[in-house]
């Protein structure tokens, strides 16, 4: 997918998200307090499939627990698998 996409984040409903073409990808989180994070789902739609949102949303909801300092429970596998991706990555740079 080479268009822009805007990432908004539901607070209410502890979501980031986009909308595309009226179909909604999402990911999931609860706030655990004592700043935590437990990231549970990531959902894209059949019609979104293939092109990287899940991987997009991932790494926007990290960027934004990094940021304020918030340690993240990845208990969604797929967002458990891309932090070890990441962290593999990290490891080999020099």
């Amino acid at each position: 997918m080479n268009r822009e996409i805007n990432i908004q984040h539901d607070q209410n409903d502890k979501q980031f998200y986009v909308t595309i073409d009226g179909s909604r990808a999402y990911l999931a989180y609860m706030d655990l307090g004592k700043k935590t994070l437990d990231i549970y789902r990531t959902f894209v739609p059949n019609a979104l499939r293939g092109n990287g949102l899940a991987a997009r949303l991932t790494e926007h909801a990290l960027q934004y627990a990094s940021e304020r300092g918030y340690q993240v429970i990845p208990s969604c596998s797929y967002v458990e698998r891309y932090m070890q991706r990441q962290e593999k990555l990290r490891a080999r740079q020099p």
